[in-house]
């Protein structure tokens, strides 16, 4: 495909987000581009990868672009911010055009764009030369968030907010975590990926992580194929550390999703004990079986929730070494890879996702056993989400305390408000997703 219909095929991927999220913002934009593809076979995948790329820089600087063609007195439409993206789109070794570039592109031919009109050509006119970020933008235009999200943002990162937005708009690199139920350790994967032409190195904080050099497809290599490792981001790798399960014990992932963190536990506790995963999506939890037998784990019984507050919960009450609460959230932490989340997020979602953490919560806790710990985990940046949930759940549960995290992790734990201390990890700190986890200890007596 030319350079003009990669544009084309842009723009009309934006018109489908925008006439799907029309009437559901709750769909993802990967599930839409693969939509798209799916319907247009003829599309290689270096095409797929240019027309994707540039519909993530269209999503990750929405609110920059917006607020360009806003200063222009236009509205809004998936032409304009294609358009308006050309001037500036300068990553993975594009360079940003010029007007008289983009007028060439848009000739109207067969699979390119129609032909720029008087008042496109205005707009262009107007924006060409401006700084991409200037001065007098307002935050949420210049760091890419809703209005509606800068007081919680203010209160996640105070002075620091600016350095943390621009870290959480960066494109994140990829992560693999070391599965040590087949291979060894770092450089044993390290030395596996080598023989595939995939390059990585440790990463800082996990030591099981090994972060590749460039992103590229880390389903193709052998290695993977061999059970040698997961994509796992290196925050996801250190709150699932959190879980130190012994081998023999028994422990519970509440909402374990497609099981990434599930495989995660299963290799600390060396296969040996009770790793049950639960979640009330059957069809991503459906997604772990084929993990657990590339992983090698035997240990793990999967389970669909009708709720939760699902009548299976008790004949596992007060039975668990360990009980995992992955939450369901915002998903603000990732906005690194999935940009379009802040987007269609709103706060009537974010009241939904608060209540049902604290339902999970109250029904969670009930799992663990006197002297057993409950970790819960989100990947928000929301203090709403994280710190305030656990100081509500103390206050209804006083058999729980904050238990502090492992000496490995002191150098990222934060203390609010004299609750206790809590792990925070994110993009502009430590390289990581964005991520919180507290460790509950229940202190019932027996």
């Amino acid at each position: 495909m030319q350079p003009a219909a990669h544009i084309q095929a842009s723009i009309e991927v934006m018109e489908h987000v925008q006439s799907i999220w029309a009437a559901d913002r709750r769909a993802p934009v990967d599930a839409l581009l693969a939509d798209y593809f799916k319907k247009r076979r003829y599309i290689g995948s270096k095409d797929r990868g240019a027309i994707s790329d540039l519909t993530y820089f269209i999503l990750r600087h929405g609110g920059t672009l917006e607020w360009h063609i806003e200063q222009c007195d236009r509205s809004v439409t998936p032409r304009r911010l294609v358009m308006v993206a050309l001037l500036f789109y300068s990553e993975k070794g594009h360079t940003p055009l010029e007007r008289e570039d983009i007028t060439a592109l848009f000739t109207g031919a067969k699979y390119a764009p129609a032909a720029l009109s008087e008042q496109e050509q205005l707009m262009l006119a107007r924006c060409e030369g401006r700084e991409f970020m200037p001065p007098t933008m307002p935050g949420p235009a210049r760091y890419n968030y809703p209005d509606w999200m800068e007081g919680r943002l203010k209160d996640a990162f105070g002075d620091h907010l600016p350095e943390a937005m621009l870290a959480l708009n960066a494109q994140a690199p990829i992560d693999l975590r070391v599965n040590t139920l087949k291979c060894p350790s770092q450089a044993d994967l390290i030395l596996a990926l080598d023989k595939d032409g995939y390059f990585g190195v440790p990463t800082p904080h996990s030591p099981l992580g090994v972060r590749l050099k460039k992103r590229l497809p880390a389903f193709n290599t052998q290695a993977f194929r061999d059970g040698f490792y997961e994509m796992q981001d290196e925050g996801s790798q250190v709150v699932s550390l959190l879980v130190q399960a012994k081998p023999g014990q028994k422990v519970i992932d509440f909402c374990a999703g497609a099981g990434g963190k599930t495989l995660a536990i299963a290799a600390t506790m060396q296969n040996k004990g009770r790793l049950l995963a639960w979640d009330i999506n059957a069809r991503r939890l459906e997604q772990i079986r084929k993990r657990l037998t590339r992983a090698g784990v035997d240990n793990v019984q999967a389970h669909v929730l009708k709720s939760e507050s699902d009548s299976y919960l008790k004949r596992h009450i007060g039975s668990a070494d360990w009980v995992l609460v992955d939450a369901p959230c915002s998903g603000s932490g990732t906005w690194r890879r999935n940009p379009d989340l802040k987007w269609r997020f709103s706060p009537e979602d974010l009241q939904e996702v608060k209540a049902l953490q604290q339902a999970i919560l109250t029904q969670a806790c009930r799992l663990v056993k006197p002297g057993g710990k409950l970790v819960y985990v989100t990947c928000s940046i929301f203090p709403d989400e994280n710190s305030w949930q656990i100081k509500q759940f103390l206050i209804n549960n006083p058999t729980f305390r904050v238990a502090r995290p492992e000496k490995v992790w002191d150098s990222h734990v934060v203390l609010h408000d004299g609750v206790g201390p809590y792990l925070q990890l994110s993009p502009h700190k430590d390289g990581t997703d964005g991520f919180f986890a507290a460790i509950l200890t229940n202190d019932a007596s027996a």
